[in-house]
């Protein structure tokens, strides 16, 4: 079975080479270098990791994620490019694939659309695609929780589905793309991806007013 999760890894490690650690992101005012910091501690750092989902813990997380932003960029490269501790939750066999596609293909495409070539658009393979499309919906779960509309993933070639279902007297707007842009979409990356939003205006409005990813 194809290694999505790690081919991505693999190719924004070398994205990383090739812009350097101040290169722009679509993560805020981080840099490569600071986005590089985070994947590090998320995966290799749990007890400061909870500091993204626990606000008393938040300080904690902000000085180790600092204190290894500031390690020599070669070694942070490895250090991502090395993958997770094989003793650590994301070093569970099986665990890589399922947690770590959506992170690495999303981060990638930050530091690519970020720069000079924001345009510029990768040809995905197929079968990574496929992969994308099949975790839409667990992604738009997390990411949508506070849409009051309908979501609906339309992607020629790979199927249509429901996201979500319509809350109150809302009707559902319809995405339309490719499995990654839609992802990255609902990801909170609507300004940079090539979809199309259908739906009533009233609904579409409703959509864009809301907050997506965590």
């Amino acid at each position: 079975m194809p290694k999505f999760a790690q081919a991505e890894r693999a190719a924004l490690c070398d994205t990383f080479v090739d812009v350097g650690p101040d290169a722009p992101t679509l993560c805020g005012d981080w840099t490569t270098r600071d986005l590089a910091a985070h994947l590090v501690v998320r995966e290799g750092r749990p007890d400061a990791a909870a500091g993204m989902f626990v606000p008393l813990l938040a300080r904690r997380l902000e000085t180790v994620q600092r204190k290894i932003a500031d390690s020599p960029w070669d070694q942070l490269v490895d250090k991502v490019r090395s993958g997770p501790p094989r003793l650590g939750p994301f070093g569970v066999p099986g665990v890589d694939e399922k947690a770590n596609l959506s992170e690495f293909f999303i981060h990638h495409e930050d530091v690519l659309r970020a720069g000079e070539h924001s345009d510029a658009r990768r040809e995905l393979p197929d079968d990574e695609q496929t992969a994308l499309w099949k975790i839409l919906p667990r992604i738009g779960r997390m990411t949508m929780r506070n849409v009051r509309t309908g979501v609906v993933a339309d992607c020629p070639g790979y199927g249509r589905r429901s996201l979500r279902s319509p809350k109150d007297d809302h009707g559902s707007v319809v995405l339309t793309g490719s499995p990654g842009e839609v992802l990255l979409y609902v990801f909170g990356r609507a300004a940079v991806t090539d979809v199309q939003l259908d739906g009533s205006d009233a609904d579409i409005e409703a959509f864009r007013a809301t907050t997506l990813g965590f």
